[in-house]
C-alpha cells in the first residue's frame, strides 16, 4: 500500500526531536557536576532543537492534509 509522503516526514520529524530529546536525559542527571557551562551547552542544544521544531512548524511540516 502507498501512504502520503507527509507521513513520512512527519514520522522523520518525530524521530528526529524524539532522539535528540533522550540526549537531555544525561546532563539531567549529571547537572550538579557540570555546572555553568553544562548549563551554557544545554541552553544552545535546546535552542537549535527549539528553532528546527519552530522552523518545521512554519514550514507547514507538522500539519495533515
Amino acid at each position: 500500500a502507498q501512504f502520503k509522503v507527509g507521513y513520512y516526514l512527519y514520522a522523520i520529524l518525530f524521530l528526529m526531536f524524539d532522539v535528540e530529546t533522550v540526549f537531555l536525559y544525561p546532563w539531567a542527571v549529571n547537572m550538579h557536576t557540570l555546572g555553568t557551562d553544562g548549563l551554557l551547552c544545554i541552553a544552545v542544544f535546546f535552542g537549535i532543537l527549539v528553532l528546527g521544531l519552530v522552523y518545521a512548524w512554519r514550514k507547514g511540516a507538522l500539519e495533515w492534509k
